[in-house]
């Protein structure tokens, strides 16, 4: 059930700058001045500023920088995905935190989203730099009626529709993926993606797509020894990007690929992924637990598996691995 406090904020973000009287606002909600003027001062202590306009009352003059919940409701437009959102300060990790709330029945689409996280990672439980109200580090509760060995497929779907919804808010780059979890900007990683899936022997009860997003960094923000791997979209686009904005695309996005995928199989995100792909046609070196492979990426099979050619002609398949584009 939306809050009063939550019901007057998005009030004030789909006024589009106009002021709103407290007396408009309490007749609207049915409460009374002082309840309205409690909640505005709540506002405020959340990073929200506000002007007073002489016998017109309050209008937004800044938004607070945190992801909350109504932000990208102002701009949803999906039918599961994000209309619930669970927003924190900090956490240890969204990912954890998802895990918790499948257990509670948490429904499809359901969202974790932190402004910071003290035990982010990404594949292969390698640390994840979480920076404080710069990037978008999520995560996103799916239910689809797959087979559990289909779920690695969903770590493609995601990477489609993070490009896609980079390149519908920045005009000054093209986004690419790196098979199979990465989203690069000119060479330079902007976001991972985790997979993770809980499951029975024979169905998927959820996914939980875990995505970190460089979105607001600035080169400073990273340490010395990243400068020449990784950039934010901020960096690249020249800058400051809403974040809010950003999210809601993305999710209407994953929504979209993932729902043409439970109906119509890989073959569409497959076309998708390879436009976007920054590794097919490129000699790559695959490291694996067993094996380092090393050739040149042909493309994707039907299954979202990465084939390698190497050099005495052969394919090899390659399921998970570390990837050096050389």
């Amino acid at each position: 059930m939306t809050s009063i406090k939550d019901k007057i904020l998005q009030r004030f973000l789909t006024a589009n700058g106009e002021p709103i009287s407290g007396q408009q606002l309490a007749d609207e909600l049915h409460v009374s001045r002082t309840a309205i003027w409690k909640h505005m001062q709540a506002l405020q202590q959340d990073g929200y500023t506000f002007d007073t306009v002489k016998k017109k009352g309050y209008r937004l003059i800044a938004k607070s920088n945190k992801l909350d919940e109504m932000q990208i409701a102002t701009h949803l437009a999906t039918a599961r995905y994000g209309h619930k959102i669970y927003h924190y300060d900090e956490v240890d990790s969204t990912q954890l935190v998802a895990h918790e709330l499948i257990r509670n029945g948490a429904a499809d689409g359901t969202v974790v989203i932190a402004e910071t996280q003290t035990a982010g990672r990404g594949r292969m439980q390698r640390p994840w730099d979480s920076a404080q109200g710069q990037g978008v580090w999520m995560t996103t509760i799916v239910r689809p009626n797959i087979l559990p060995h289909q779920a690695p497929q969903f770590t493609l779907v995601t990477a489609v529709a993070l490009v896609h919804a980079m390149s519908d808010v920045c005009y000054n780059f093209k986004p690419s993926i790196k098979w199979p979890n990465d989203i690069l900007i000119n060479g330079k990683k902007c976001a991972g993606i985790l997979t993770e899936m809980v499951a029975e022997a024979d169905r998927i009860q959820a996914l939980l797509i875990g995505t970190g997003i460089n979105v607001n960094q600035q080169q400073a923000d990273f340490p010395e020894e990243l400068h020449s791997i990784a950039t934010s979209m901020a960096i690249e686009e020249g800058e400051k990007i809403d974040r809010a904005i950003f999210v809601a695309k993305y999710l209407g996005y994953l929504e979209q690929f993932g729902d043409i995928y439970v109906k119509e199989g890989f073959g569409p995100i497959k076309k998708l992924w390879e436009e976007a792909s920054s590794t097919i046609g490129k000699h790559v070196r695959a490291t694996t637990l067993r094996e380092v492979i090393e050739g040149e990426a042909v493309g994707i099979t039907e299954t979202g598996v990465l084939e390698i050619r190497t050099a005495n002609g052969e394919i090899k398949s390659v399921y998970s691995a570390d990837i050096e584009v050389q």
